[in-house]
């Protein structure tokens, strides 16, 4: 009610004239001045305006003792006199506080609406909450026969199956075909962790086995072939990255926050998505915050729990914690770029495929050549060591930081090696250009297949 427009048009007359004249200011005046020329047969009498005269209407000196014994003279300017009429007088009043008339008069008959509703409040309320409840529900209907939904299965037993599930919304905005997914949660599988390429629809996959779910403790059919449902009594996210600067909240400590009210509140009973937690901050300090994570989700809460991750590390954690499996998003190379195959197959992603994303996304073919001769060189010294740990009988440990050796790792040291040491301690890595800091790389290299030879 504070800005107005509240009542329709056509219900009150006195409220319409007050808005078409203040709204309407100029075809009025139009309307008033053509009267006025017919009326006088002044031909050059003409309507105006000014803040400190308000509306007058306007004669050539010339033609001043013509006007009508009406015509009270308002103002003298040098070559014009300046008259009002009653009916001008009237307009001026009623335009100047014609809004706020309009308020007042909308106020009023608000009020009386209200007044006369008193007596039929319950049934009025009534009647709109089960037009509400109704709405909703044709909705539902609607969309489950135009999508081919089906009805879910609830049953008492902690499971989430779902067969041919489908995101409604992507699915409504995808360009092509959507590609249905499974998904089969029970109590002895309760992890997941979802690798695979950006754009490969990980995060399309578990947000599409959460709303499958809301839908159908709402009561509504679902958008997959099938599916079977066991008691779930909240769903947790911790998606996306945004940060809360106003409150002092980095993006990170928002992430941070979020994942703690998570392992606080989440039961067996809970779903729980996470996406790339941990990347917010150093690579270390990221990838072991998440391995907790994950860890303590898997063996303490023991929800079911839906992980995409980029840290191929923590794909280890399906041949370590009970009730936790791999799972990948498919896509394959085709040349140099990268096709999405949106499927979801049993098994950890064999790569990140970064930098096709990366071209695809309009990054120069230049940064894309220097970022893959840089990652061909960190690759092949990555499986150097590996190599030479099993060499040594030892483990390797799989790693994208391949210049890192493991904490079980105690290489005897030979004079290359120390020289190689010594070459690494005199770089500073923060006063390095991106082409010294290759030659650099390349000269660790050099070193590195000496030692070896």
């Amino acid at each position: 009610m504070r800005d107005g427009e509240v009542i329709a048009a056509g219900y009150d007359p006195e409220l319409d004239e007050l808005r078409r004249i203040a709204t309407h200011t100029d075809e009025f005046l139009l309307e008033l001045e053509r009267r006025e020329r017919e009326r006088t047969g002044l031909p050059s009498l003409k309507l105006g305006y000014n803040r400190v005269q308000g509306f007058f209407i306007e004669v050539p000196r010339r033609d001043a003792e013509r006007v009508p014994k009406d015509y009270v003279r308002r103002q003298t300017v040098k070559s014009a006199e300046r008259f009002i009429t009653e009916e001008l007088k009237r307009f001026e009043e009623r335009v100047l506080g014609a809004r706020d008339q309009a308020l007042a008069r909308e106020k009023q008959l608000y009020e009386e609406i209200l007044a006369r509703l008193i007596d039929a409040l319950g049934p009025l309320q009534a009647t709109a909450g089960a037009l509400a409840e109704l709405d909703a529900l044709a909705a539902l209907a609607e969309r489950a026969c135009v999508l081919e939904w089906t009805p879910p299965e609830l049953t008492a037993e902690a499971r989430l199956t779902i067969e041919g599930g489908r995101h409604p919304v992507v699915e409504r905005f995808s360009q092509g075909a959507f590609v249905p997914n499974d998904l089969a949660l029970d109590a002895e599988r309760r992890m997941l962790i979802i690798t695979g390429p950006n754009m490969g629809g990980k995060s399309t996959y578990m947000r599409q086995a959460a709303l499958i779910a809301l839908l159908a403790h709402m009561g509504s059919y679902v958008p997959a072939e099938r599916a079977v449902l066991g008691p779930i009594d909240r769903i947790f996210t911790r998606i996306g990255a945004a940060d809360d600067l106003a409150g002092g909240r980095s993006t990170f400590m928002v992430e941070m926050t979020e994942a703690a009210n998570i392992l606080h509140n989440a039961t067996a009973r809970s779903l729980i998505l996470l996406d790339e937690i941990g990347r917010g901050t150093s690579t270390f300090d990221g990838l072991s915050l998440a391995w907790a994570m994950a860890r303590d989700i898997a063996t303490r809460v023991r929800a079911f729990t839906l992980f995409a991750t980029h840290y191929f590390e923590l794909t280890t954690l399906a041949t370590e914690v009970e009730g936790c499996a791999n799972v990948h998003l498919d896509a394959t190379e085709h040349g140099e770029g990268i096709v999405f195959l949106h499927a979801v197959k049993d098994g950890p992603a064999d790569r990140s495929y970064g930098l096709q994303v990366a071209q695809l996304a309009g990054v120069p073919v230049s940064v894309i050549g220097e970022a893959r001769r840089y990652l061909e060189a960190l690759e092949s010294q990555r499986d150097r060591e590996r190599a030479s740990a099993n060499g040594r009988g030892t483990p390797a440990a799989q790693t994208e930081l391949p210049f890192l050796a493991t904490a079980t790792e105690a290489p005897a040291r030979s004079a290359a090696q120390d020289e190689i040491r010594a070459a690494l301690a005199a770089l500073d890595p923060d006063e390095l250009s991106p082409k010294a800091a290759l030659e650099a790389l390349y000269r660790l290299r050099r070193l590195l297949d000496a030692s070896e030879t």
